[in-house]
């Protein structure tokens, strides 16, 4: 709601939700997933290298902390064109275990370079809860040894995100400098694959249960219900609209060409000029 597509957002290992929030093409998505040559890489990232220029969502990358630096080297540039742009990083909190994170926080803040920081505190990385890696759950601390104002949110609550960062962007883009966001969820799924994972080490079954009772999009439905915000069957005109996006969007990735095999050298290689 807030960014422009002039702004620099990075993701990170798993950023199909932030490519398809600022804008990216469903259909693109799905067939950079099949290898598609219409796929947002051109079906040569696959899952976790994504692309939507246009949108303003410059890349993602699965190296854990590997697109912090990336973007404050953007924000520096936004600064430098007095465009008001800003950068975006997004991260999960085993990124603030890095030291290019840190290196990162310093730089922006002596830079006064305007990134927002937005690290998904979902309480895992890979398979270690975050009580086996640090000596607490929250990560404001960090912004606080480097002199970066900071919120700590409800990342399960899309309205709590949307109004922190609506505070924030106005002075960032004034020459505010960076800001780091910490919205703290919970993550469903394993690290690979389909499974929950309910016990990897670390006993998460009853706390998996508490989080899905906080499910964000059930609690914006509810909201939006009880606020008399849609008309009646609205809410289900929605989810059935986004079911045949996701279906029209599938099969038409499905039926797309893979990319020519000489494509491999030309999309991997530039040519030298001269």
């Amino acid at each position: 709601m807030h960014l422009r597509s002039t702004d620099r957002a990075f993701g990170s290992h798993r950023s199909h939700g932030h490519y398809l929030a600022v804008g990216g093409s469903l259909h693109r998505l799905f067939a950079e997933v099949l290898g598609r040559d219409t796929g947002a890489s051109r079906g040569m990232g696959g899952s976790m290298h994504l692309q939507a220029r246009e949108h303003g969502f410059v890349a993602s990358v699965p190296i854990v902390a590997a697109t912090i630096p990336i973007a404050v080297g953007a924000g520096l540039a936004a600064r430098m064109d007095g465009t008001g742009d800003i950068a975006i990083a997004f991260f999960g909190d085993g990124a603030t275990e890095e030291g290019a994170f840190h290196e990162s926080m310093n730089l922006a803040m002596m830079l006064r370079a305007p990134v927002l920081f937005v690290c998904e505190n979902n309480l895992f990385a890979s398979h270690l809860h975050i009580g086996l890696r640090q000596p607490a759950d929250s990560l404001v601390r960090f912004a606080e040894a480097h002199g970066v104002p900071s919120a700590r949110v409800d990342g399960n609550d899309i309205a709590q995100v949307t109004d922190a960062v609506g505070r924030v962007l106005p002075g960032m883009r004034a020459g505010g400098g960076p800001f780091f966001l910490e919205c703290v969820t919970y993550r469903w799924r394993g690290h690979v694959g389909h499974r929950e994972d309910d016990d990897v080490g670390v006993k998460r079954s009853e706390d998996l249960g508490h989080w899905k009772l906080r499910d964000p999009i059930t609690r914006l439905a509810r909201a939006l219900l009880a606020a008399k915000s849609l008309p009646p069957g609205g809410l289900e005109g929605i989810f059935a609209g986004t079911q045949i996006l996701v279906d029209e969007a599938w099969s038409a990735a499905e039926r797309d060409p893979f990319p020519a095999e000489d494509r491999l050298v030309q999309r991997t290689y530039a040519e030298r000029n001269g």
